[in-house]
């Protein structure tokens, strides 16, 4: 599993640790919102009182930021996608293989796939990136 940053998300990491003072293990880029990975037992304090943390680093980015747990193995595979794309929800996910199914609604469809699939490209590097999944498809 080879994770590439370039410039911009070693920045947002550096922001993001000084203004937190949590490791953050990565961060990536997903439907215009910039995505930090922490240790589940840090994420609160990621957050900061009242969400004060978050606030401050999206009005230094100008960006939608999420603090989400970093997943530990393909078993948090599911609750990684959920977060990663929340409010939208789906009904089920499958793998079989390197391929993963995610089962939706018509609407969460649309929603997971994105105008010229922009969306469904991102969580697929996401994934590669992550869990090593090589295919990705949305019923």
């Amino acid at each position: 599993m080879d994770r590439t940053l370039d410039m911009k998300f070693i920045r947002y990491i550096n922001l993001f640790e000084r203004i937190t003072r949590v490791r953050t293990q990565h961060c990536f880029s997903y439907n215009a919102a910039v995505v930090f990975l922490v240790n589940k037992s840090e994420i609160a304090r990621a957050i900061g009182e009242s969400g004060k943390n978050i606030k401050k680093i999206s009005q230094i980015l100008e960006k939608k930021v999420k603090i989400i747990p970093c997943p530990s193995g393909p078993e948090d595979i599911h609750k990684f996608i959920s977060d990663i794309t929340y409010p939208i929800k789906f009904k089920s996910i499958g793998l079989k293989d390197d391929c993963l199914t995610i089962n939706a609604g018509m609407q969460s469809r649309a929603a997971l796939i994105g105008r010229d699939k922009l969306r469904l490209n991102e969580m697929k590097e996401i994934l590669q990136q992550y869990f090593g999944i090589k295919e990705l498809k949305i019923a």
